[in-house]
């Protein structure tokens, strides 16, 4: 099992000179759950991207370590997964070409084809592993992105809007995500929906000043 903790200190961010969030702080360490929350427009998403090393802060500072050992954001970023519906996957490809061309960049092993059948089964894809990601519904790409997410088992699982465009079974299996992450690992859930909140252990609000 891989340590990890990660600490924002005072983390502001600013866009055309209006401020979007400020002064954020918080302190994470495996095992943990955190859940970010705010109105439509607080920063909710921009957060999440800055925490995941996808954008630079304005002020403050990211702190990450594995094993007690600090390192910086593109090392640990083999750490993170994320899910976001902003996230754009290969819709000229297959589900399967689409993990198989992941797990290509990510250095793939023996045991990747394994794992992908593994995950396309559980996010109940398996059957369309072979369809064109293009003529998927926002439900059905919402869960292959789970699966990108997932197919390096993550240490820092990181959802935004997690259930977006998803039914009933969907919720169910991101559920099932949630539970086990929460085990061992950190997780950090940006929503603006109450229910989806108190799956985390911790809260803070953004687009109103940290205390």
């Amino acid at each position: 099992m891989i340590s990890i903790s990660i600490r924002a200190d005072g983390v502001s961010k600013d866009f055309n000179r209006s401020s979007i969030f400020q002064d954020v702080s918080f302190s994470l360490s495996s095992p943990a759950s955190l859940s970010i929350t705010g109105k439509n427009g607080a920063g909710k998403s921009t957060l999440s991207k800055i925490i995941a090393g996808l954008l630079s802060s304005t002020h403050g500072s990211m702190t990450y370590s594995v094993h007690e050992k600090q390192i910086g954001i593109e090392e640990f970023k083999h750490q993170i997964g994320f899910v976001s519906p902003y996230l754009n996957l290969y819709d000229e490809f297959t589900a399967l070409e689409n993990l198989q061309f992941l797990s290509r960049i990510r250095t793939a092993t023996r045991e990747d084809g394994e794992r992908i059948k593994e995950l396309l089964k559980f996010v109940g894809l398996w059957n369309r592993r072979d369809g064109l990601v293009g003529t998927f519904s926002s439900g059905m790409k919402q869960r292959l992105k789970y699966a990108f997410a997932l197919l390096h088992t993550p240490a820092l699982l990181i959802l935004d809007e997690p259930t977006s465009n998803l039914d009933a079974e969907g919720i169910e299996i991101v559920q099932q995500i949630i539970l086990q992450q929460k085990k061992e690992n950190i997780l950090i859930i940006a929503t603006n929906n109450n229910e989806e909140a108190r799956w985390c252990a911790q809260q803070i609000q953004v687009g109103k000043l940290q205390k």
